[in-house]
């Protein structure tokens, strides 16, 4: 036990938390909320039968190394293994180990934490990491993700003033996905607001949903800023979802919060009951704000109980009396589960072509088998 958190595995589940079966069982002992309530997910059944168990979809869940400062990405390593989380997604920052693919490496393995996704820099304020050239950053981010074995790129649309990046940006991607395994996955940002006039400084828009884009990235502290519904958005896009940063906001003006889920207004039980529901097989990141925390143990606690949310409220949901909606996407949870890919693998094509396919791209074995 770490932490005060106890996990009890059923067989096929490694002791870093990486699923070998459709589903795992999971115990939180200890892990408290800000309220002081214990956060029970789920509780190792007598004699193991199947049916007492909470099933869990094949998504992994990570941390993000952003959610770990003030300290740095090799601390993060760390707090993932020792709460459990199945891996981490690299925020590629002004912190040399974030740059370092070797580095990296060694820090997967002896934490036995993999790395998931790479999150190119593209930040004010990483302007000049990886270099300036804007197609140079998503280049080195890909190459370091394929030494890594991650699956996803999370870049930002191009600001405003990266005319010709952004006038080439939905081909230039779409050309890069075609040359390699990993994913591209734009992430939604949001307009900025002063004295009732709407800036926005991204380029063609700040919202993903309505560009051709393959695979975005929803981030749900973004939704909040910008007063999207995050399910909503979830809908529409689809099987182009392939890429969940959980984090929650109050709305404010402005304000990019990332709050722990569950402390603001966003709809993120919602959303993670309906990633369940459709059998999501993408990664749902927690990139959460701690650097207010007073002290280390503070910020485990933090991290640790927006991990006990996010796997309390990925427990899949009943499909009894499910909408149309929903029972499509069981159709493809069932064809998969039994070893057949579901009935619209995820892949390029017209907006809105998808909504029907569930969430997130093929998982890697079945995207490079191909």
């Amino acid at each position: 036990m770490r932490h005060g958190v106890t996990r009890r595995l059923k067989p096929g589940v490694t002791a870093a938390g990486r699923v070998s079966a459709p589903w795992h069982r999971i115990s939180w002992r200890g892990s408290r909320s800000r309220g002081g309530s214990r956060l029970a997910v789920a509780q190792q059944a007598e004699g193991g039968e199947l049916s007492d168990a909470v099933k869990v979809p094949r998504a992994s869940i990570a941390l993000s190394t952003a959610s770990a400062y003030p300290e740095r990405a090799a601390d993060a390593f760390e707090i993932a293994a020792d709460l459990g989380y199945d891996g981490v997604e690299v925020m590629v920052s002004g912190d040399p180990v974030s740059q370092d693919v070797d580095v990296l490496n060694r820090l997967a393995d002896y934490h036995h934490v993999p790395v998931l996704a790479i999150h190119a820099p593209c930040l004010l304020i990483t302007q000049r990491v990886w270099g300036r050239e804007p197609w140079g950053k998503l280049l080195k981010a890909k190459e370091v993700a394929e030494r890594l074995s991650a699956r996803v790129v999370v870049v930002h649309p191009p600001f405003r003033w990266q005319r010709d990046y952004a006038r080439e940006f939905e081909a230039g991607l779409a050309r890069m996905g075609d040359e390699t395994d990993v994913v591209f996955a734009v992430e939604n940002m949001y307009p900025l607001r002063a004295g009732g006039t709407e800036v926005v400084p991204y380029a063609p828009h700040w919202n993903p949903v309505d560009q051709d884009y393959g695979h975005v990235t929803l981030d749900l502290s973004h939704t909040a800023v910008s007063g999207s519904d995050a399910l909503e958005m979830a809908h529409r896009l689809g099987g182009r979802l392939a890429h969940v940063h959980m984090a929650d906001g109050s709305g404010a003006t402005n304000r990019d919060e990332h709050l722990v889920p569950g402390r603001g207004t966003q709809r993120c039980a919602e959303l993670l009951e309906d990633l369940a529901a459709s059998n999501y097989q993408g990664i749902v990141v927690l990139e959460v704000n701690t650097r207010r925390a007073m002290s280390r143990d503070d910020r485990r606690a933090d991290l640790a109980e927006a991990l006990a949310f996010t796997q309390l409220h990925l427990a899949a949901a009943k499909t009894t009396g499910a909408g149309p909606k929903t029972a499509a996407k069981s159709t493809g949870a069932a064809a998969t589960a039994a070893g057949s890919p579901p009935p619209n693998p995820n892949g390029r094509g017209p907006r809105g072509a998808q909504e029907d396919s569930g969430y997130g791209p093929p998982p890697p074995a079945a995207r490079t088998s191909a």
